[in-house]
């Protein structure tokens, strides 16, 4: 069941990434479009904005939410890299209860808020409902607290390659002789 869960989760951690980057890459080739249309052509574009806006809510929360899994996002630890290992793992479980609530809270009334307003469109793109540009908001939300969940049943997933594909694999060889191990 666990492993289901890690498999399920490693599926939404991707998708999280694939939607924030490409809500962000479609972000930077808008704004300079609105920028061209406003200045060059002298005739603003009144839909670069709000699809700015939208694709911003995406890149936050959805980001967000794979950051919290890959263990990217900022975090004061000074206080508790001093702790004694129980009381250092007492802070890391209200830590994540904490998170969990927030989470539960803001997908909660993220979607009361985002159901509330599909009825009112934007000004300039009157086809699009107000509410969808709210709706990266509970989304992001419940994926952020399906990777809590899943940190506190199964464990942190930061260390796996799927979060860590930047850094270069190290060998046995390589892993012992940074530890200081010699043969």
């Amino acid at each position: 069941m666990k492993s289901l869960y890690v498999a399920a989760m490693d599926r939404l951690y991707l998708a999280c990434i694939w939607a924030a980057g490409v809500a962000i890459v479609c972000m930077s080739l808008i704004i300079p479009w609105g920028v061209f249309t406003r200045y060059v052509l002298g005739t603003g574009s009144q839909w670069p904005e709000p699809i700015a806006i939208l694709l911003m809510m995406v890149f936050t929360f959805i980001g967000a939410a794979a950051a919290y899994r890959a263990n990217a996002h900022i975090a004061v630890t000074m206080l508790t890299d001093v702790l004694p290992p129980p009381l250092r793992a007492l802070c890391a479980w209200l830590v994540d209860l904490c998170m969990a609530a927030a989470c539960a809270f803001v997908a909660w009334y993220g979607t009361s808020l985002s159901l509330g307003t599909m009825g009112q469109s934007i000004s300039e793109l009157p086809w699009l409902p107000v509410g969808v540009t709210y709706a990266a908001l509970p989304l992001g939300s419940l994926f952020t607290l399906l990777f809590v969940i899943e940190r506190r049943w199964i464990g942190p997933q930061d260390h796996r390659r799927l979060m860590r594909y930047e850094e270069p694999e190290k060998t046995d060889r390589g892993a012992a002789l940074a530890h200081g191990e010699s043969r």
